[in-house]
């Protein structure tokens, strides 16, 4: 019996020594360091310079400020891996936004290779001829992509079978059916004068199940107005397609 090789993230950066930061810590480190569920392997670009000096980096074409992280070093880099099959994300400021779509997505396959830019960002013809995906973690702009590494590498983890340890926790979470979570509640049953809310300990699920929907409706509708929308959208052509079947079953005698 062939068993599956463990998820693994590899990293090319110019800064190895950041990583493991958080990954190393909690549940997610427990599952990496003694339980062997997925790998982390780090890749010093500077390691992958032909220039005596270990010039990664030249000036910009067309002029401007700062410098670009050349193609050929990072190709270098790159060509060292196994796994070439893995998705290829490059973390960018300017890249799709990340979505739990698409970490579930990436998920499935048995790891990702992330590319942490810096300075001005990297040659796009390498970018292009490698077939990576360029990812950003919020619109704001950050001095690399470790940082936003690791959040990619965090959320992918995560959803490994055993890595946090109860599967059914991770179906009401935000963004699993297009809504954030509801707020959540733990004794002390009174702080400073704020009660927990009533319905939580009423002992009533079907109560406490329709509270935390309603809940997740109304944080989503104020906080994300996108997510709504894209939810309403879902749910009326979910309502027209179920319609539509009804419809057809009674023309069919059903």
């Amino acid at each position: 019996m062939t068993t599956r090789p463990p998820f693994t993230a590899t990293v090319l950066t110019m800064f190895p020594e950041a990583f493991p930061g958080p990954l190393g810590v909690s549940l997610i480190g427990t599952a990496w360091r003694e339980k062997g569920l997925w790998a982390l392997q780090t890749l010093d670009i500077r390691d992958f310079s032909e220039d005596k000096r270990g010039f990664l980096d030249d000036t910009p074409a067309g002029g401007g400020p700062g410098a670009v992280l050349k193609a050929d070093v990072v190709a270098r880099a790159l060509d060292s891996v196994a796994g070439s099959s893995r998705p290829l994300l490059y973390m960018s400021a300017r890249g799709r936004p990340l979505t739990q779509a698409r970490v579930k997505e990436w998920a499935t396959h048995d790891g990702i290779t992330v590319l942490c830019g810096r300075f001005e960002g990297v040659d796009q013809r390498v970018l292009d001829a490698r077939g990576f995906e360029e990812v950003a973690v919020g619109d704001a702009v950050l001095a690399g992509g470790e940082a936003a590494a690791m959040v990619v590498i965090e959320a992918c983890v995560r959803l490994i079978p055993g890595v946090l340890g109860a599967a059914d926790s991770l179906s009401s979470e935000s963004f699993e059916d297009g809504l954030l979570e509801h707020p959540q509640y733990t004794r002390p049953r009174t702080f400073e004068g704020l009660e927990i809310p009533e319905v939580l300990v009423s002992g009533d699920h079907r109560r406490v199940a329709e509270w935390r929907q309603a809940q997740r409706e109304e944080t989503t509708k104020a906080r994300r107005p996108d997510l709504w929308a894209a939810h309403l959208d879902k749910t009326t052509a979910e309502h027209a397609s179920a319609k539509s079947q009804v419809k057809s079953d009674k023309a069919r005698g059903e």
